[in-house]
């Protein structure tokens, strides 16, 4: 695994045991199974990015503390330059930018999601996570999976969603698609 997912895992351990919680509390409370967790603090596998940001709330901390070891300082503003922003390469499927990581106490996350085209016979991955989620395709086109349905989106088309039912996407007709995803 990567050495950012090190550095990540590394921390989740650490913020878990500085506030004195056992993996059994902090798994049931984020859903998920004790082996799953410990799997995510080993750094052994990926970490979704909606796990992270479950976690980060759960902790009470940014999520950027997880992904940086830095807490955001700024609060009347942010600037996030085209050159600056913070990567999260948290699944596979999916590249993210952070678009706000430096902002203190967000009510939401927006992110600059790229989907690579794999192939039209692309397996989804699905994910879920609690709260809301829009998404705005700015380039591309990419078939979304939410409960058992099937949606198209193309260029300039939105989405707004609730994240708690299994989403995922591929992108389609040979070429990448990318998308604002904001998260709430």
């Amino acid at each position: 695994m990567s050495e950012q997912v090190k550095l990540i895992a590394m921390r989740l351990k650490d913020i878990r045991e500085i506030a004195g919680e056992s993996i059994e509390s902090i798994s049931k409370d984020l859903n998920i199974s004790p082996k799953l967790y410990e799997s995510y603090e080993s750094g052994q596998v990926d970490i979704p990015v909606s796990f992270l940001l479950n976690a980060a709330h759960r902790f009470g901390i940014e999520l950027s503390s997880l992904l940086t070891g830095d807490e955001p300082k700024l609060k009347v503003y942010s600037i996030v330059r085209r050159d600056k922003r913070l990567s999260v390469d948290r699944r596979k499927e999916y590249g993210y930018e952070s678009l706000a990581y430096n902002f203190i106490n967000k009510e939401l996350e927006p992110f600059l999601v790229t989907v690579e085209y794999k192939g039209e016979d692309e397996e989804v991955s699905l994910n879920s996570h609690p709260g809301q989620e829009f998404n705005f395709v700015l380039e591309g086109t990419l078939k979304v999976f939410i409960n058992g349905h099937e949606l198209i989106l193309n260029e300039g088309d939105s989405l707004y969603f609730d994240s708690s039912y299994d989403h995922g996407m591929v992108a389609l007709n040979g070429q990448k698609a990318r998308f604002l995803a904001v998260i709430l």
